[in-house]
């Protein structure tokens, strides 16, 4: 991903490592305080209802174009106003709520299904599979997100399917490493010996205990995952390289948004930098929060 990711796991013998690239203290502390935590919830769950509902919602088509009303200030009609080609605010900050939870919501959930085969099968196997395996997520971590996505770009061309497939290629290795070290931990458990004597096979004690007894603390990363996904999906359309103009699209909205910043108009690139920045605190909080949750548990 960035500079900012924790080193990498050490061997099973440590504690369970940190989420990778974690949130900043101050988010880690206000999401132990409950109420916060519920609001978080509350405004990620509010997200995808306006991005599910967007075509009953949105006052206008997203990308219908009304030159005569170029930069509108906010009224009954535009409720945030006008964008440089009199396209309304809020209609493409509402379908734009779907590209941008849509990306990284791929993302999370493949890397994630990725991250847990490989890291189940490494701790499980051990031996030269782990060793192969191991060293074959090393090596993805040499990559860092954004820098693969741009080059899956150069290669297939702008849009949201090579970056998005890149990301899950890139992501999958934080989680495999996270996988690998717990499920290493879990097979210390008299629990794994117990039906391993009774004869279950290991395919049966993977699926039915070891996995679902790790996919708190999956859950918690994966939440961490999503909001920086929908960040770096964002920065790589703001650049020119992920979603492409007219599509709705925040990134985009921010990057058409900066003009109209010459006029003082502040609206167009103002409000969807918002939108991005409580998603990502909101996901960051319900990760911290989860991660805190589990950990008690374990306690």
């Amino acid at each position: 991903m960035s500079a900012s990711a924790p080193a990498s796991v050490k061997d099973a013998s440590t504690p369970t490592p940190p989420l990778r690239r974690g949130a900043p203290a101050r988010i880690r502390k206000l999401a132990a305080q409950g109420p916060l935590f519920t609001a978080a919830v509350l405004v990620l769950v509010l997200l995808v209802l306006l991005a599910v509902c967007a075509p009953l919602l949105a006052p206008y088509e997203p990308d219908a174009i009304d030159l005569k009303n170029s930069l509108a200030g906010t009224g009954p009609d535009h409720w945030l106003g006008t964008d440089q080609s009199g396209r309304d605010i809020l209609s493409r900050m509402l379908y734009g709520a779907r590209t941008g939870l849509l990306g990284p919501l791929a993302v999370v959930g493949v890397s994630t299904v990725l991250g847990i085969a490989m890291g189940v099968v490494a701790a499980w196997r051990g031996g030269w599979v782990d060793s192969l395996l191991s060293r074959s997520m090393d090596l993805l971590f040499a990559f860092p997100a954004m820098l693969l996505a741009i080059l899956c770009v150069a290669v297939f061309g702008a849009g949201l399917t090579a970056p998005v497939i890149a990301m899950m290629i890139a992501y999958t290795p934080y989680v495999g490493r996270l996988v690998r070290s717990i499920a290493r931990q879990e097979q210390t458990r008299p629990y794994i010996e117990s039906y391993r004597v009774q004869g279950w096979s290991g395919w049966s004690i993977c699926t039915r205990h070891l996995i679902p007894n790790i996919t708190p603390t999956v859950l918690a990363q994966s939440a961490i995952n999503f909001g920086y996904a929908l960040m770096e999906l964002a920065g790589l359309s703001y650049l020119g390289f992920g979603v492409q103009a007219p599509t709705a699209d925040w990134g985009v909205m921010v990057s058409e948004g900066q003009n109209p910043l010459l006029k003082d108009v502040m609206l167009p690139a103002l409000a969807p930098a918002t939108a991005i920045v409580i998603a990502v605190v909101a996901f960051g909080i319900v990760g911290e929060g989860l991660a805190d949750r589990v950990s008690k548990r374990e306690r």
